[in-house]
């Protein structure tokens, strides 16, 4: 068993539940043993041998003043990284964990993000019980506990430690839960007890987010101690008078005030404001929408590309995250975002004055994570001087706003919420206290200016004499006693020393004290000497103690201040934002949206934010009111239908965001939700087919959209048979239109679909215009009203470049299909099973799209009649009728008569001439169609 310092490390070790130690020895942190080797690997580092009682351990080291980014760059990678700091007793010193630095608690952050510690605890914790969300009392949408697809409610919790921001919500089930951690991508999440057996919702967390799971004391998240850690940070009044009702909501957040003060993170008294959020005043956007509109990454996991991206003209860390703000979480509040457009508008239209405030914001730091750090002891010298030059930006901005147009807009109200008085008493203060490049190390001296405090005054005169004496020692000894090539010099093994050139050495008067002889000069020391230099050391120690101590008291008063720092640091991310806002808009002819309270979304010349940059955009008119509230959507792949659809998202949720908007006009009727269901990739390692993903996205569109709802529907139901395809965009389609009654806009390759609009009020067809003219086709990118009469997947096989052969004979199929003739299948196999047919052999067959199928062809080796073929392709394509939707709505023939058939299939195929295809409803045809399949499958 290891003993001395390698002992003392390991027994840490066993104290907490960290993956790797940090223990200072001295000048340096230390890792030993398994912790030495895996800091190795990770960071590069060397790795040495430490020997106790018989046993050799691995060792590695960084320097004291080091630590923090290699801390950084193993909690980056997963790890939990405990702190052992060194601190002196009477019998010498000793060593005690101070903190855990975790990927939801590490300050030290570099990155431009929020950084999110998020807990959640389930209902179930409690055996039910939890907030106001008892038994199956309806939902604002109509719908009961009872009815949803997901469990729930959940209390969710969220703080950012590294800005002392701290939000807490409710939400309704496992859909909304993954909505809410999707947008805020917490580095860490902390379960509650009964959630770290939830296998699907935990490996949920892990697919949708990029940070870790961790597991906390169970007892952090009970009512009682959860309370009463809420009411000791925040006020015992405090969750009552944001509006806070819901206790899982308040266990979340004890346990995050709980993982935060055992961590050791020191940065409690930042967060200084509980803040409560919930569905009253944001537009629900779930994990899908946001990952379907590419709000802030992606489909590809990229941030180039995104909505975020290309309205980010921030010039500040807290900037860039308060616009992020806004993209995810759109709100319903008019007034509001009337008040953002009002000063939107402002800034876009007084150019200089935008430029001069832009300017002036660009000398701001990051005020909200500098509280937090000065909250937690962390800021040096250097962090308090950046506080002190960002509060001598109030002023400029207040001038830059005063004395320009926008001193009558809303933007000047952005600086109303500052106490300017007391942030002008911290910059003075701040100056005249700190120095002005002040040493990295705090202990040192150098840190505060002369002036600030008297008795360090007299410390710097008293170490400055001394220092002075010293100076001018070496010219001294030079006139008293005659010597030539005297210096005066100090390092850490000689202390202070003459030296003196070999060629007078002998020349030195008796009390000087040879030390050492080197090549060409040789060290002396006198008694005085050696006084002097006793006497600096003590007055350096003095000074840089006293330093030390002036510099925390100043530091903590700062942190004490710190909710004057976060409003300070907020309103300059407003502005910021606003800027960035009204700099895009000015520049790519954006348009302010008119805000309406009925159902509409009326847009004039729209076109797609992020594409319109990149291409030679086509603008497209959309109208979505209560009488024309559902779109079909028809044309061909690569027209851009899904680019349509997606534009009239972005330019609703930019709307809510309290932006201008790419469009000539735009009246734009607030949204309580956006959902979509734009493709899926398949998730076969989660046991998910691509139709599985598309059915479970629906069926939370189904579930979840309301009246005041946008929803995005490209494509429903291509991903099974085309009969079960079709009947569920069928049915799909009239319950949004009939229940749901959401603004929606539907594009399919199911023409059938487009029939519904003879029959349900609100429905009315679109298309993407194509020219097609002497066989080439061009994709115009228009929007017309009208359903399209074709597709063109052959030609979209060209242009993606499939080998010439393959589109020729596509074509060629095509062209019979349409005709409804037979097809020569070539290369086919005939005869014996297992026999092989040459590459030109061929047999005529009728593929009966309906069952995915040939019929007709060889039958023992022997081809059947022309007549045969051609009446089996008659029946076939009648059959497959308008439902297949390869002919996209063309006519059909009429079913020929085949002599010696059985009764039963003479019945079908009489009933089936008979059928008036355009008369009768698809839904009808359907089944009857079914029906005759049925019966021909008994038949002989």
């Amino acid at each position: 068993m290891a003993t001395g310092i390698v002992g003392e490390f390991l027994d840490l070790k066993a104290e907490t539940d960290a993956d790797v130690l940090a223990m200072q020895c001295g000048d340096f942190y230390e890792f030993f043993a398994d912790d030495a080797e895996l800091v190795a690997d990770e960071l590069d580092l060397t790795v040495s041998q430490k020997s106790s009682h018989g046993s050799s351990y691995p060792m590695a080291g960084v320097p004291l003043s080091e630590l923090t980014p290699y801390v950084k760059a193993l909690v980056e990678r997963g790890y939990r990284v405990a702190v052992a700091d060194q601190y002196e007793t009477d019998d010498g010193h000793a060593r005690e964990i101070t903190r855990v630095v975790t990927p939801g608690t590490m300050i030290e952050t570099t990155g431009e993000d929020a950084r999110y510690l998020a807990a959640v605890v389930s209902g179930g914790d409690d055996g039910g019980r939890g907030g106001n969300s008892g038994g199956t009392a309806p939902s604002e949408n109509g719908r009961s506990d009872a009815d949803r697809v997901d469990g729930g409610p959940y209390g969710l919790a969220l703080a950012d430690v590294t800005t002392g921001r701290f939000l807490v919500t409710e939400v309704a089930d496992a859909g909304d839960l993954r909505a809410e951690l999707y947008r805020f991508d917490p580095a860490e999440v902390l379960p509650g007890p009964a959630l770290r057996n939830d296998d699907d919702l935990l490996a949920a967390v892990r697919d949708d987010l990029s940070g870790s799971v961790s597991l906390f004391d169970a007892e952090a998240f009970a009512p009682g101690r959860a309370t009463h850690a809420v009411r000791e940070q925040f006020g015992r009044e405090t969750a009552d008078s944001v509006g806070i009702d819901s206790e899982l909501a308040l266990r979340a957040a004890g346990a995050v005030l709980g993982y935060v003060e055992e961590t050791g993170a020191g940065v409690l008294a930042s967060m200084t404001r509980l803040t409560a959020y919930g569905d009253d005043d944001h537009v629900e956007l779930d994990a899908t929408t946001q990952r379907n509109l590419e709000i802030t990454e992606t489909m590809r996991g990229d941030a180039e590309g995104t909505l975020f991206e290309t309205v980010d003209h921030t010039v500040t860390a807290a900037g860039g995250r308060l616009l992020r703000e806004w993209l995810t979480r759109p709100r319903r509040d008019r007034d509001a975002l009337e008040r953002r457009l009002d000063a939107v508008e402002a800034l876009a239209s007084a150019a200089l004055a935008r430029d001069r405030l832009r300017e002036t914001l660009g000398d701001a730091s990051d005020l909200e994570r500098l509280a937090s750090r000065a909250t937690s002891g962390s800021a040096g010298a250097r962090e308090l001087l950046s506080v002190r030059d960002t509060l001598a930006v109030v002023p400029a901005l207040a001038d830059a706003v005063g004395e320009s147009d926008l001193a009558d807009s809303p933007v000047a109200g952005v600086l109303d919420g500052i106490d300017r008085n007391r942030a002008a008493e911290w910059r003075e203060e701040l100056a005249g206290a700190l120095a002005e490049d002040p040493p990295k190390t705090k202990t040192q001296g150098g840190l505060i200016r002369k002036g600030y405090d008297d008795d360090l005054d007299e410390l710097i005169a008293s170490h400055e004499e001394a220092k002075t004496w010293l100076d001018t020692l070496a010219d001294r000894e030079k006139r008293q006693y005659g010597l030539s090539h005297v210096t005066v010099d100090r390092n850490k093994t000689d202390g202070y020393y003459i030296q003196v050139g070999k060629s007078v050495a002998d020349q030195v008067p008796d009390h000087y004290r040879e030390i050492k002889t080197l090549k060409n000069s040789k060290r002396f020391v006198t008694d005085e000497l050696a006084e002097r230099e006793r006497e600096v050391l003590r007055l350096e120690e003095a000074r840089g103690e006293l330093e030390y101590e002036l510099f925390e008291e100043l530091r903590e008063h700062v942190a004490g201040d710190s909710e004057l720092l976060q409003d300070v640091g907020r309103a300059i991310a407003k502005l910021d934002a606003l800027a960035s806002l009204a700099t895009h808009a000015a520049g790519n002819d954006w348009t302010r949206p008119e805000l309406t309270d009925d159902r509409r979304l009326d847009v004039d010349a729209g076109r797609h934010p992020v594409v319109e940059r990149t291409t030679d955009f086509v603008p497209n008119d959309l109208a979505l009111d209560d009488e024309h509230g559902f779109l079909i959507v028809t044309g061909p792949n690569m027209s851009g239908k899904s680019t349509y659809m997606r534009q009239a998202a972005l330019i609703q949720l930019l709307a809510q965001a309290g932006a201008f908007v790419p469009a000539r006009a735009a009246e734009v009727g607030l949204v309580d939700g956006i959902y979509t269901r734009v493709g899926a990739l398949d998730e076969l390692a989660q046991g998910r087919s691509t139709f599985m993903v598309e059915m479970q996205e629906l069926s939370n569109i189904l579930h979840s959209a309301t009246a005041d709802s946008l929803v995005i529907l490209d494509e429903v139901g291509r991903g099974t048979a085309t009969y079960d395809g079709i009947s569920i965009a069928w049915a799909a389609t009239e319950y949004l239109h009939n229940e749901v009654r959401a603004r929606t806009l539907f594009a399919t390759h199911y023409h059938e679909l487009t029939t519904l609009a003879d029959h349900l009020p609100r429905v009315a067809n679109v298309h993407v215009a194509v020219d097609e003219r002497d066989g080439d086709v061009t994709f115009l990118r228009t929007v017309r009203e009208g359903p399209t009469n074709r597709s063109y997947g052959v030609h979209v096989a060209d242009l993606a470049g499939v080998p010439e052969p393959v589109v020729s004979r596509a074509d060629k199929v095509l062209d019979r299909l349409r005709e409804e003739k037979a097809i020569e299948a070539k290369g086919g196999t005939g005869g014996d099973a297992g026999s092989q047919t040459g590459a030109d052999d061929t047999r005529q067959v009728v593929f009966d799209l309906s069952s995915g199928s040939f019929a007709g062809g060889t039958e023992n080796g022997t081809s059947t009649t022309g007549d045969e073929r051609e009446a089996a392709a008659g029946d076939a394509a009648s059959a497959a009728g308008e439902s297949s939707g390869t002919a996209e709505g063309e006519s059909r023939g009429t079913v020929k008569r085949v002599d010696g058939l059985d009764p039963e299939t003479e019945a079908v195929i009489e009933e089936l001439a008979d059928v008036d295809v355009a008369a009768t409803a698809p839904v009808e045809l359907l089944s009857r169609v079914q029906e005759w399949q049925a019966r021909l499958d008994d038949s002989d």
